[in-house]
């Protein structure tokens, strides 16, 4: 479950967060003003996104397979499925950092 922090926590512990990320394959979502800002996670878990949403695409595009679709609307596909995938991630809810 990521756990939210500040980028001021973030700018004094960064070599603290990214060994946690690295080693215990922790992740952070980072806030400025409370907005959610980035997220730092392993390197595995973005790739875990990115296939998701390569599969979310092309399972998409073979529902599609007798419509044509142009450069644009494949793009646009493509975007949403990634957007999809971010979504599926952060359903779980966060806790904060104390």
């Amino acid at each position: 479950m990521p756990e939210i922090i500040s980028t001021a926590h973030v700018r004094q512990r960064i070599g603290d967060l990214l060994n946690r990320v690295a080693l215990r394959h922790d992740e952070f979502i980072i806030e400025r003003k409370g907005q959610p800002l980035a997220a730092l996670v392993p390197v595995e878990r973005l790739e875990q996104m990115r296939s998701f949403a390569r599969r979310h695409a092309l399972d998409f595009l073979e529902a599609q397979k007798d419509t044509p679709l142009t450069q644009d609307e494949a793009t646009d596909i493509a975007l949403e499925a990634q957007h999809v995938a971010r979504q599926q991630t952060a359903k779980k809810p966060l806790r904060q950092l104390k």
